[in-house]
């Protein structure tokens, strides 16, 4: 029995010594907190909707602004969209690599692999059946554009929607969360210590990596910092060699499984305020509509004329 169910039950026993007036006020109070109470999915995989996934072929050749995608480990993401404006679920998946990500983003990186990455390990949590529902997602990340734009294109999450945020501790800088709505999950995903690379930051989960990386931290991290005070005027040798570690530091990670460099936890009485800073958030944000029917009943007979 899960929380809203036993919420319910509790209150069930308080009506039977209760008058219908408290039984009333009882009622609006379980309708207003219904959203808290959400522990429902939007749909049940095999029982009341049947999505086939596998059927989209992803892009995993490699190519000079994705040469990461043949790895064995370079996350690949079953995606479940609707049909057009306001329409139906789609009864099928489509696969989004890593060359998805880097067309969309402006080019190939390190961060993106990463934030990419994370996700992956996140979706496993809210997700179990590989399916990602675009639709009840929301996001949390920091404001690096790498993340940013893994976040809001791989949850759908939108400034303009509301549910699209970043952390308000800064020490979360390359960190994200990934909220599903329907369920009431949230989880929190970031990269092991050990292959951090961001120079003062700190791992904020506990995990550490027990592999050895063929390019040193310690010295990604060097690099980065006397780049960083070099005021955005490094030596063509410093570009040229931090590009070069990043590419070698991406290939290694996706060269194994995922879940040996990133770590992910639920996040217990998940609060949106908790964590997303406000003041980057639209006060007011517009309500998405175009999702609204993705659930809608089918006609009763395959043809028939309008009603």
């Amino acid at each position: 029995m899960n929380f809203k169910q036993k919420t319910i039950e509790f209150f069930r026993k308080i009506i039977v010594k209760t008058n219908v007036c408290c039984w009333l006020a009882i009622s609006i109070m379980l309708f207003c907190l219904t959203p808290v109470l959400a522990g429902e999915p939007t749909y049940k995989q095999g029982v009341n909707i049947f999505i086939e996934t596998g059927v989209d072929q992803p892009d995993r050749t490699p190519t000079w602004y994705a040469p990461q995608v043949a790895k064995p480990y370079a996350p690949v993401f079953e995606i479940l969209a609707t049909r057009g404006t306001q329409g139906r679920y789609y009864p099928y998946t489509y696969a989004v690599t890593m060359k998805d990500l880097a067309k969309m983003h402006g080019h190939d990186c390190e961060g993106l692999t990463h934030a990419a990455n994370c996700c992956y390990i996140a979706f496993k949590i809210l997700f179990p059946d590989g399916i990602i529902d675009r639709s009840v997602l929301w996001g949390i990340t920091g404001t690096s554009p790498c993340w940013t734009d893994v976040v809001a294109f791989l949850t759908g999450a939108r400034i303009q929607y509301g549910n699209l945020g970043f952390f308000k501790d800064k020490r979360y800088g390359h960190a994200i969360i990934l909220y599903r709505e329907d369920t009431g999950v949230a989880v929190l995903a970031t990269w092991k210590e050990g292959i951090n690379n961001i120079p003062g930051e700190p791992v904020m989960l506990p995990g550490k990596i027990t592999w050895a990386p063929k390019v040193s931290m310690q010295e990604v991290l060097n690099l980065k910092k006397v780049v960083k005070d070099a005021g955005g005027k490094p030596t063509p040798y410093q570009v040229d060699l931090m590009r070069y570690q990043q590419y070698m530091h991406i290939n290694d990670i996706v060269g194994r499984p995922l879940e040996e460099s990133y770590q992910a936890k639920v996040i217990e009485n998940f609060k949106w305020e908790d964590w997303a800073d406000l003041s980057k958030t639209i006060p007011n944000p517009d309500k998405r509509a175009d999702i609204r029917l993705k659930n809608y009943p089918y006609r009763e007979k395959p043809i028939e004329g309008p009603k």
